[in-house]
């Protein structure tokens, strides 16, 4: 469970996720190159569940006696619950001393949801890790940034990098997949629940593990010092002794910076994959449904250039503040996996928010336009006590259901209906919106003085979400992808928002998409800096610039006059006041700026190989992109429009059926041809379809 990360879904709730902490850390020694295993969709594609719809919840049997937790598994029966979350959080209930497991009492409780018809995903609960584990292996607590040891207060005080912790977290994932491993109850695993909102720690014991890293990134001193640039204010290496780990909260060069938070990335992504082969030696045919939390503000990682090693099904907790940002984070779990959607945690309750009554079923409706397949209200009983005392679930504190119960009762009453008509749904998208790990790092560096900060005025987690906005409201599926790790000849149209760090596994992947007849769209900012976070000194975008047929090193900020621009034979106003001066080199223009001293393109488009590379001179944003897709590209590149639905409503063909959701507090109609009927209401309607506030409907 986080608050309120998720709130705006996974790029407003990206956008913090370098924010600035006193605590930090550093990351497990080298953790190398490692083989793709077969993904689990491939070793069983018809594992249970396959075509089907879950609702659930997550559920800690660890807070309930024995008469409650048959109460409580009643509760869920009664609610038409199919699945639910367990052992997570829960280390030292299954491990009280080192070596020593009990899982009596949980297997009392697998069965009980075996009998009832309830399926369990089994979380492998890495973190946090036990009292008595910090107090054997003091390696494992976090040492903050001034260099004060911290005890574990709370569940994110774990030095995952240490190997006493990972380690001892591969022990307790061997004897609990073999506990379960044929337990006809387990439809999924997951791994260490919200690891990507760990600490850093800045132990002498991480400290070593970094440069360990650093010697294997960069083979040599000479050539850590050419890519920290340690000429600049007289601070050259003469010895890899003399590396400190990077400050996380200023000050420090960013070139470090960048490396502090690849260093923690690969140290993730190697415990997880520690877990993985776990799973493949004892539960192969059962597939991985994990709640990582890759944006998590302390640490975050590079999800999307690693899922595939370690991820069956995309997963995230899923706490929506606004459709576009919440759809743009449930898609960035999928990436371009074919598998659907999972809500591991899903809002029902929160912190001092008991929940609203209606919205819970909406976004439901939401997530299922996505493709999610599960979702999980988080949580089952309000918490009395703890670090999340007073979160309300669905059970108030004294064991009665609230009505949130029946709010979830015809959640998972609908889609038991619907399942039949092709949900979850299985989407093909034809357009793909880049995300990259390190651009959002590099874009934001820490400070108090960078002047890198400075020059990225619109944050990079802004620019991906408006980039997919109007795909969104235009009801268009896409893929959210890092370039340089997905087959890009899947799409008709490629748009790379903001890319400020371009590596060249990531220019090489664009350039030979647009070679071979692929349309990009790269937006301002874009290819600023290299592998190392240095600017280039090759002309701008680097390494691309051939590509886009232009070169761009001024850039202005009209204050408090936004830029006004001349498109198609129309005006386009917008509330963007940063834009670059485009040098035209084999580029068309398309678009210029008509309030600028230079009236310069504002829009280009360069044939290059079989395709077409357009380079906007502005941040992403509606007012720009929209009418460039909606005027030009869409039927150009023969990318098919969605429903036509009013502000707040999105829609998506199913099987010949539309599914509609109003996101809105008011009432919404919608035109519509002829009589339809409503397989959610059970109503007729004719000529137009009326939706009330937080309603959905699929008409067939």
């Amino acid at each position: 469970m986080k608050f309120p990360m998720r709130k705006a879904g996974k790029v407003a709730l990206r956008s913090s996720i370098f924010g600035l902490v006193a605590l930090a850390g550093s990351i497990y020694a080298l953790a190398g190159p490692v083989a793709t295993p077969d993904r689990t969709s491939q070793e069983n594609p018809d594992w249970p569940g396959k075509g089907q719809l879950f609702v659930g919840t997550n559920y800690q049997p660890i807070d309930r006696s024995p008469e409650e937790v048959k109460k409580d598994i009643a509760i869920m029966k009664g609610a038409g619950f199919n699945v639910v979350r367990m052992g997570d959080l829960s280390w030292d209930s299954f491990e009280p001393s080192e070596g020593k497991f009990t899982f009596g009492w949980f297997d009392k409780v697998m069965d009980q949801m075996q009998a009832s018809g309830i399926r369990v995903i089994l979380d492998i609960p890495g973190l946090p890790a036990p009292t008595w584990l910090h107090h054997k292996y003091p390696g494992v607590n976090i040492v903050a940034q001034n260099g004060t040891l911290l005890y574990p207060a709370e569940r994110y005080m774990d030095d995952t990098s240490d190997p006493d912790y990972r380690r001892l977290v591969v022990k307790l994932a061997d004897a609990l997949t073999k506990r379960y491993a044929k337990h006809p109850a387990v439809i999924a695993i997951g791994y260490d629940n919200e690891i990507g909102n760990s600490y850093m720690s800045y132990s002498p014991g991480a400290r070593k593990r970094f440069i360990a890293w650093l010697k294997a990134r960069y083979g040599s001193l000479s050539a850590l010092n050419k890519a920290w640039a340690t000429q600049r204010w007289s601070r050259r290496l003469s010895s890899f002794d003399e590396v400190e780990l990077p400050y996380l909260d200023g000050p420090g060069p960013p070139e470090r910076y960048l490396d502090l938070h690849r260093f923690w990335s690969d140290q993730t992504i190697a415990t997880l994959m520690d877990l993985e082969a776990v799973r493949k030696k004892n539960m192969p045919s059962i597939p991985t449904i994990s709640n990582l939390w890759d944006t998590g503000w302390r640490k975050g990682f590079d999800y999307l250039g690693s899922f595939k090693k370690y991820v069956s099904y995309g997963a995230e907790g899923f706490y929506p503040g606004e459709p576009v940002g919440a759809s743009f984070g449930a898609l960035m779990t999928k990436g371009d996996l074919e598998t659907p959607i999972w809500f591991n945690e899903f809002t029902a309750g929160g912190s001092g928010y008991y929940g609203t009554k209606g919205q819970s079923h909406m976004w439901a409706y939401v997530g299922l336009m996505d493709g999610v397949q599960g979702l999980l209200a988080w949580t089952f009983n309000s918490h009395r006590g703890g670090e999340e005392q007073a979160l309300f679930g669905l059970v108030d504190h004294d064991g009665s259901p609230s009505w949130k119960v029946g709010e979830f009762q015809q959640i998972a009453s609908e889609f038991h209906r619907l399942q039949k008509f092709g949900f979850p749904r299985v989407t093909k998208p034809e357009v793909a919106i880049a995300y990259s790990f390190e651009s959002a790092v590099a874009s934001h560096p820490n400070g108090p003085s960078n002047s890198a900060r400075d020059y990225f005025k619109t944050p990079y987690e802004d620019q991906v979400r408006n980039a997919f906005e109007p795909f969104f409201t235009d009801n268009i599926d896409t893929a959210i992808i890092h370039v340089a790790h997905a087959d890009l000849s899947r799409y008709k149209l490629l748009v790379v928002p903001a890319d400020y760090l371009m590596d060249k596994a990531s220019a090489d992947a664009i350039r030979g998409y647009v070679e071979q007849g692929g349309t990009a769209i790269m937006t301002a900012y874009s290819a600023k800096v290299d592998e190392t976070n240095q600017w280039f000194d090759s002309p701008l975008p680097g390494r691309l610039s051939d590509v886009f047929g232009l070169h761009t090193n001024e850039f202005y900020d009209r204050g408090n006059s936004p830029l006004e621009l001349s498109f198609n034979g129309r005006p386009l106003k917008t509330t963007i006041n940063r834009y670059e001066v485009l040098e035209i080199d084999t580029a068309r223009i398309l678009a210029k700026f008509t309030n600028t001293p230079e009236q310069s393109p504002a829009i280009t488009v360069n044939k290059f190989g079989k395709g077409k590379a357009i380079y906007l001179a502005v941040p992403a944003q509606e007012a720009v992109l929209g009418p460039l897709l909606r005027d030009c590209l869409y039927a150009e590149l023969g990318v098919a429009r969605g429903p036509i639905t009013p502000e707040g409503v999105y829609a998506r063909v199913v099987e010949g059926r539309t599914l509609y959701v109003n996101t809105t507090g008011e009432v919404k109609k919608i035109a519509i041809e002829g009589e339809k009927s409503g397989l959610i209401s059970g109503k007729t309607f004719k000529g137009n379809l009326q939706l009330d506030p937080y309603q959905a409907e699929l008409l067939q």
